[in-house]
């Protein structure tokens, strides 16, 4: 998500930025959301200092043995009026924060300007492209024709888009996890971690997998509401990596005292 200061002072800039990526910041809505976040900051101030004001007040009064009851009557109203008021304000707050997670990235300044993958430019290459004398399979021609990767068993227990490895295949998938976590961790200096499979949903939408995938993703409902208010979802595992190291790296750059 973009800083929101970003938006507040500069929106105009920050519109003319996302322009390239095809995306049209919707300035008008998030200028009125904004004035009237504004407006009911200023009037929950108000009502705040004016509640605290009367509560003195309500002290001074018993203090000096004076009737306070007409003071406690407006003091009950001011709260009532304050707590409407920041309902509200949480509210336009709400619709704030999701309208700035639907926000992309700015585009880095040497991404070329496209509609298409017809318009990416190669920046380089590595080796040669194999020349073959026969028709090459991809993977899944490969592995389904070997018996070894099964779609149709995965879609009967999770759903589309997954795969059943097995034999040889299964235990390359293994050895491969082994020798990528044993480079990393003994040659380049990363620490292995063994983070949780369920995250909450601040932790997706740190990761951009939040509100834009929300419906591709497995999630656990909250007791009590079906499926209309998830707790927990399925995070790859770069989420609840990025989340741990996210928490890592603030608490390690406050200072000590």
């Amino acid at each position: 998500m973009l800083d929101p200061n970003q938006l507040r002072t500069r929106l105009s800039e920050t519109a003319a930025a996302l322009r390239p990526r095809g995306f049209e910041l919707a300035t008008e809505e998030y200028l009125r959301l904004e004035t009237e976040r504004k407006s009911l900051q200023i009037v929950t101030q108000q009502l705040q200092q004016e509640r605290n004001s009367k509560s003195k007040a309500i002290g001074i009064a018993k203090a000096r043995g004076e009737d306070a009851q007409g003071l406690l009557e407006e003091v009950a109203d001011l709260g009532d009026r304050l707590k409407q008021t920041e309902i509200k304000l949480t509210g336009v707050q709400g619709q704030i924060e999701a309208f700035s997670l639907l926000i992309p990235n700015f585009p880095h300044a040497s991404v070329p300007i496209g509609t298409s993958e017809h318009d990416n430019r190669e920046v380089r290459r590595w080796g040669h492209p194999p020349q073959c004398d026969f028709d090459p399979k991809d993977h899944v021609d490969l592995g389904t024709g070997l018996g070894a990767m099964d779609f149709e068993a995965a879609a009967r227990i999770a759903s589309a888009r997954f795969v059943v490895l097995s034999g040889s295949l299964a235990r390359m998938h293994r050895a491969l996890i082994q020798f990528m976590l044993d480079v990393h961790t003994r040659e380049h200096g990363y620490t292995e971690v063994y983070v949780p499979y369920l995250v909450n949903a601040r932790s997706m939408q740190g990761t951009g997998q939040l509100p834009k995938f929300a419906q591709d993703l497995f999630a656990i409902p909250e007791p009590g509401f079906g499926s209309l208010r998830p707790r927990s979802y399925r995070g790859a595992m770069p989420v609840t990596v990025r989340a741990f190291a996210a928490r890592r790296v603030r608490t390690e750059k406050i200072p000590a005292g």
